[in-house]
């Protein structure tokens, strides 16, 4: 049941590429040189979606090819990124050569992996001495405004991160030839119009995957939190605060 959920969710990000693309935030720089390290590397960004950590890796200088399982996504990153190399692939299986990289960055989709077989076609993939390098950004719930307009989402029972097993970093180095762990934290913000707050929620595979009355149910009650809210209310430009979590492991 667990896995025919995850695949249902997965899926999802195609219907709503133009959302995720116009509302979803980028990555601050520092993660990126983090992550990645000196350019220039050969760069496979996994789960690139539409080419948000694409954008910034091309930017810093990397060769990167850009895989996602999604046509729908890979479309928008085209449209982005034309002259991006761009593979349809899940992160189980990869139709690219073994030591083909240096890096391979997951932005924001680790969770939706298979967490046995992903660690083994990612270190195949890495030249030895290679990084993977996972990075999510995490809505700071600290602020009162933003725990109130993400409620209704997350009784869903939650997104991002919190879809992973307690220890899934140590499964990474357990299941394949990866030293341990490493791990940063960066801070973020996005300031987004409240009608881009309503794509960004809209961009969640939890309301992506609803029918369209519930999913318009949410959507109003959504609006409802922002338009009482005292710290949204009359207010159409909103910064929406992160934590841009970050971690990577060496390839033996």
């Amino acid at each position: 049941m667990e896995e025919q959920w995850k695949a249902r969710h997965a899926g999802s990000f195609g219907g709503v590429a133009a959302d995720y693309d116009a509302a979803r935030p980028s990555y601050p720089a520092e993660a990126v040189a983090w992550l990645a390290g000196e350019p220039p590397r050969d760069v496979l960004d996994l789960g690139a979606g539409t080419g948000k950590l694409t954008q910034l890796l091309v930017a810093a200088g990397h060769r990167v090819t850009a895989a996602d399982p999604s046509t729908g996504m890979l479309e928008q990153l085209h449209r982005r990124l034309p002259g991006v190399v761009t593979v349809v692939g899940a992160a189980e299986s990869l139709p690219l050569p073994d030591a083909s990289f240096d890096v391979i960055t997951v932005a924001q989709a680790w969770h939706w992996v298979d967490e046995a077989v992903a660690p083994l076609e990612c270190a195949r993939l890495l030249r030895p001495g290679g990084r993977l390098a996972l990075v999510w950004n995490e809505r700071d719930e600290s602020v009162e405004w933003v725990r109130a307009v993400w409620q209704p989402l997350n009784r869903d029972g939650g997104t991002g991160m919190s879809l992973l097993r307690d220890g899934w970093q140590r499964e990474v180095t357990a299941r394949a030839p990866f030293g341990p762990v490493q791990e940063q934290v960066f801070r973020h913000e996005q300031t987004l119009s409240r009608a881009a707050i309503l794509r960004l929620v809209g961009s969640r595979s939890s309301v992506a995957v609803l029918e369209p009355p519930a999913r318009a149910t949410l959507l109003a009650e959504v609006t409802a939190v922002l338009d009482d809210h005292p710290d949204t209310r009359g207010r159409d430009d909103l910064v929406l605060p992160y934590e841009t979590r970050c971690y990577r492991w060496t390839r033996a």
